[in-house]
This record gives structure tokens, sequence and C-alpha cells, in this order.
């Protein structure tokens, strides 16, 4: 799909433009103030088509095993189904397991515990940051990206569980699995798997492109201290 209420999916220049932006380089900004949720919604939102309400709510606990596959449990999204998403192997290589060591030891339930609620939903805060509001810019405007193309679609945070959709589909439909393309979604209609082959789950996720194989969280906490 390639728009969702008059949104877009990335383009490949501009997810590179994103996942090359400052958050994932060496230098801190002028007068910025870096959060592990900087770091990790963006990676999260892409390599696991959630919501960045859904992102904000998970919790260690969220993080299970089926059939030897290590993922994410997504339920709180009253809009789409609750759904198992295999952990791609790029976030591993982000330093996931380093981060959810150090999430643990600071006592913390929630994975992206600094990203702070609003009206009890994380999803403005996130909207805010990365998109921007009245004069104040946001990480999409700070990469050199707009918010409206000249065909009136907008790019946003949720556009890149489009960009998500866009690679399940053709990996799905390649593998003659588009029932689980509608499960990975969340998706209400054809929804006929309650509990799908883990393994299976995972041959249509990882194919996702690795967009950055340098970003790393020991990257960014360097970057914060520099």
């Amino acid at each position: 799909m390639n728009s969702h209420l008059g949104r877009r999916a990335f383009s490949p220049m501009e997810l590179h433009a994103l996942f090359h932006g400052y958050v994932y380089g060496d230098e801190k900004q002028k007068r910025e103030q870096p959060k592990h949720w900087h770091f990790w919604l963006p990676l999260f939102a892409y390599y696991t088509g959630a919501y960045s309400d859904e992102i904000g709510h998970l919790t260690l606990e969220n993080l299970t095993t089926r059939d030897g596959i290590e993922g994410f449990e997504f339920t709180t999204n009253e809009k789409i189904l609750p759904r198992f998403i295999p952990i791609h192997s790029a976030l591993w290589q982000a330093g996931l397991e380093d981060y959810l060591e150090f999430v643990s030891e600071q006592h913390q339930e929630r994975l992206l515990f600094d990203l702070p609620s609003k009206v009890n939903r994380y999803s403005e805060k996130v909207r805010i940051w990365f998109s921007g509001e009245g004069e104040r810019l946001g990480y999409l405007q700070k990469c050199g990206l707009p918010n409206i193309d000249q065909q009136g679609l907008k790019t946003a945070i949720s556009s890149l569980r489009l960009n998500f959709e866009q690679q399940l589909r053709i990996h799905a439909i390649q593998a003659g699995q588009k029932p689980l393309y509608n499960y990975l979604m969340g998706y209400r209609q054809d929804h006929s798997l309650s509990e799908p082959n883990s393994l299976m789950l995972q041959h249509i996720v990882e194919p996702l492109r690795n967009i950055n194989s340098k970003a790393h969280w020991q990257r960014f906490i360097a970057r914060q201290n520099s």
C-alpha cells in the first residue's frame, strides 16, 4: 500500500536519511536532549510495523519466545488484533540485548521507560518529536525531509508501518502465506490464524531490508557523552 489516511511510505532515500541522521551518528546536536526512545522507537516501528503507542506500552514481559523464536507480544491497540512479531536480527545487531539488560538494571518494566505519556498515550509525544509542531522542528525536518510531499501526501512515524507492510506483503506472497501477512499486520480480515507457526513468521519478517547495519545503542550512548 502506498498511502493510508493520506500518508505514504518513506522512499529508500528517505529511509536512508532518517536512519543515518544524527540520532544514529556520532555527534550530539546543539541543545539536543537525547532519550533512549529516540534511538529505539523508529527502529522498532520499522522492523515490527507497530504503532508508536503500541511500542510505548511494551514491557519486558512482552518479550516472549515461541518455538525457539524471540519476539514481541503486541496487545494494546484496540483497532487491530494482538500479534506476535519475531525480533528482526537487525535489532539484536543494534544492541537490543545490551539495552534490555540496561532496562532491567534500572528496575524498569517498560522498554521505552523514558518516553512519557500524554493523556495516557505515548503517540502524542512521539508525534511532536518526530514531525514537529508549530515552529518546532521535528526529527523529520532535521533530516531534511518534508512532512508533506508535492502530491500532498504526508509522512510521519506511522509511515514506517507502511514500509513494513510493503515489504511484508511481497515476502508473504512469495512464500504463499498471505494469511501470515494479515496476522503480522493485525488485520481483522481473513485473520484465521490464532497461533501461527513462529518459524514461518520469522521467515517472512527476517528479509526486511537492514536500513543501517552500523546503528548501535552503545554508539548512541557514546554520542550522548560526546
